[in-house]
């Protein structure tokens, strides 16, 4: 395993410099950092992490287009515990102050729902593991680790539970936001329903703005749908709104069911009966991994998980 002052060595610089490329140091011009780095990939090499700078930075959605964050906030939560439990120092950055990455020194990043990062540039620019939770990486770049659920499980196991409750004309209501994986999702749900010999195709599966639910639920309901699904965002709350202004009862009309929101869920009339994902295991999942890429160690680069039922009160029984 090469030293820092091999790499120095090679690189034509001071062990000092090194350092301060491995620190994100903002005084360090692009040029030297670049040949640094190339020197460091060529040999594998990963800098030993001091406890002084065992900061991992929380990248999180802009707080300016996406006000309510329960799902980041529910990931949070888990992260921030896991880490915190690790000896590691959090600190949380929205995605419009990203230039803040390039003055603080931190020995790993973790990416939770935002849609517009530069992956593509991750590697060459900081030699520290970025992990992308429930996001699925670049297949080239051994820095970028993905963490994520298992969304073709997941709505397989919304429909099979309506299914079971004897409903037959399904509606889903999928959130079209960056938040989340909305085109697959939507795939997902109509090969389900597919299987299932239940109708898939427009007007029943639809990507649905939050301003729109009111509207869309009507159409739905226009095809006599006996259930609703509605993952992603805070669909569950506002279809449920949606529905009490259309005059149909939650789950005598409507059967409802809706990804889990922790602040939501459990305290709508009726309670919603939802999916979840395991957000203390996706967290252990992905401290794991910044352990053992610090350490130089193997790290599995795609980890899926199996989302979970909650049953609650808002499907027929």
């Amino acid at each position: 395993m090469p030293t820092i002052q091999d790499i120095a060595r090679e690189a034509g610089v001071s062990t000092a410099t090194v350092s301060r490329v491995f620190s994100n140091h903002p005084n360090v011009k692009p040029g030297l950092r670049e040949q640094v780095l190339l020197v460091a990939r060529r040999h594998n090499y990963v800098p030993r992490v001091s406890s002084r700078r065992r900061t991992v930075m929380l990248i999180t959605p802009s707080r300016a287009e996406h006000p309510i964050q329960s799902y980041v906030d529910m990931v949070l939560a888990k992260l921030t515990d896991a880490a915190g439990q690790r000896g590691y120092r959090i600190e949380i950055l929205p995605e419009d102050s990203l230039d803040h990455l390039e003055n603080t020194p931190f020995c790993a990043a973790v990416l939770i729902g935002v849609g517009r990062f530069p992956l593509e540039s991750w590697s060459k620019n900081f030699h520290v593991p970025l992990i992308l939770i429930d996001r699925e990486g670049p297949k080239h770049q051994s820095k970028v680790i993905s963490v994520r659920s298992n969304e073709e499980q997941g709505m397989a196991l919304a429909i099979e539970h309506l299914v079971q409750r004897g409903c037959e004309r399904i509606g889903c209501l999928v959130s079209n936001t960056k938040m989340g994986n909305p085109e697959k999702r939507m795939s997902r749900l109509q090969a389900a329903l597919r299987r299932r010999g239940l109708p898939a195709d427009e007007p029943f599966v639809r990507l649905v703005r939050e301003e729109e639910y009111l509207e869309e639920t009507a159409k739905l309901l226009r095809q006599k749908v006996d259930a609703i699904f509605a993952p992603g965002g805070m669909g569950g709350m506002i279809t449920a709104y949606a529905l009490n202004l259309l005059g149909r009862r939650v789950p005598e009309d409507v059967s409802l069911m809706a990804s889990e929101r922790a602040v939501v869920s459990r305290y709508c009339q009726p309670p919603q009966t939802t999916i979840t994902q395991d957000y203390g295991q996706m967290a252990s999942i992905a401290v794991d991994a910044i352990d053992a890429s610090l350490r130089g160690e193997p790290v599995v680069r795609d980890t899926v998980l199996d989302y979970q039922l909650i049953e609650r009160e808002s499907v027929h029984r």
